[in-house]
């Protein structure tokens, strides 16, 4: 049951938080702003979710006042069972409602998907990947832009990474880095064995201003060369396509989507920068201490998290022990029940850590 004591110290600051979004001095200042921005987002979701589970408290006690009167106690104690029913979910929205956010998840996601073992049935399968996602992309109206694609001559992909424009296509995505394997007959197949090959995906979020990330120009090595793919003479004439190369870390972006160097050399420099945000992030998590990840991940690219299954149109996800006889549909990016599945284990879990004891004591 909440905590109402808590509840209301915390709803407490609603009111002085609102008076800042009216304040010149917090206006100009976008930082400050953002902030007080998010934390009026978060305590209006907490003011709606503990005064609904307070309206529901509220009927039950007033139903439970008629049972005297036999006029209405059938009614009253039709009501009361209903009620009853419904605290355990808004007593979990209320819980969910305390956490703190994850101050990454409303912006947009980067994405690398790579083919691993299994040759050119494996470059398939990062093809077939990708458009799943663009698909389920394409669904909410969210912008898919390649960076930087590897493809073979088959329609797939060594390698392919692209952004996602959306409101918290991060926080849709963020789960699905891991190694995911395919198990089918490739077109190749002559004598129709089953084969299984793999790809890796990796999502991390997208660098902003807010981030106040300043990477010295003497720390990146920059190539440029001619682009690869579609696009005609352009293409093969004009060095448009930019590598860059932190030196410190050794992380690497490249862009060469755009017809125009200096569009390229932006975008790059923009991937750049979330990856070395990505890997700062997971060095401070890995800091935490393992029990404090989430479905997340480590990041480790051989872990294995999902595996699609052809021949019997089934795709498992071996994190949450979820088995759906939907590959086909799944596969042509109706991802949405997975994805609500994940994010619902991830937010048990969160809670279950919250509300641990142990957890209270450290």
């Amino acid at each position: 049951m909440p905590d109402k004591d808590q509840i209301k110290s915390v709803l407490g600051r609603l009111a002085s938080v609102e008076a800042d979004l009216g304040d010149p001095d917090v206006l100009s200042d976008a930082k400050r702003y953002r902030e007080v921005l998010r934390e009026h987002a978060f305590l209006k979701k907490l003011e709606s979710a503990y005064s609904a589970w307070e309206k529901a408290m509220s009927d039950i006690a007033g139903n439970e006042e008629l049972l005297g009167d036999p006029d209405f106690k059938e009614e009253a104690e039709a009501e009361i069972a209903a009620l009853k029913d419904s605290l355990p979910s808004l007593e979990r929205k209320v819980m969910a409602s305390l956490l703190k956010p994850d101050p990454f998840e409303g912006r947009n996601a980067v994405m690398e998907i790579r083919a691993g073992t299994g040759g050119e049935e494996a470059a398939l399968f990062a093809g077939d990947l990708f458009r799943m996602y663009s698909r389920y992309c394409e669904t909410l109206g969210w912008k898919v832009s390649v960076m930087h694609a590897n493809e073979t001559s088959l329609d797939g992909y060594k390698e392919i990474v692209f952004t996602v424009q959306g409101e918290g296509s991060y926080g849709r995505f963020r789960f699905e880095s891991g190694g995911h394997r395919v198990q089918r007959v490739p077109e190749t197949e002559a004598q129709g064995r089953i084969h299984t090959s793999a790809a890796t995906v990796v999502v991390f979020p997208e660098a902003d201003e807010e981030d106040e990330l300043e990477i010295p120009e003497s720390d990146i090595r920059i190539d440029l060369f001619c682009a690869g793919g579609a696009g005609g003479q352009h293409v093969n004439k004009t060095e448009s396509a930019v590598r860059m190369t932190h030196i410190p870390t050794g992380l690497v972006a490249v862009c060469q989507d755009e017809r125009s160097q200096i569009r390229n050399r932006e975008k790059c420099l923009a991937t750049l920068k979330a990856r070395i945000l990505d890997q700062r992030r997971r060095e401070e998590e890995a800091k935490l201490g393992a029990d404090r990840m989430t479905l997340r991940g480590s990041g480790d690219r051989s872990e294995r998290i999902r595996t699609y299954n052809f021949p019997q149109n089934r795709v498992t996800d071996h994190r949450i022990d979820l088995t759906l006889y939907s590959l086909d549909r799944v596969i042509d990016g109706e991802l949405g029940p997975l994805l609500d599945a994940l994010a619902a284990h991830d937010l048990d879990d969160r809670l279950s850590r919250a509300l641990s004891p142990e957890r209270k004591e450290s």
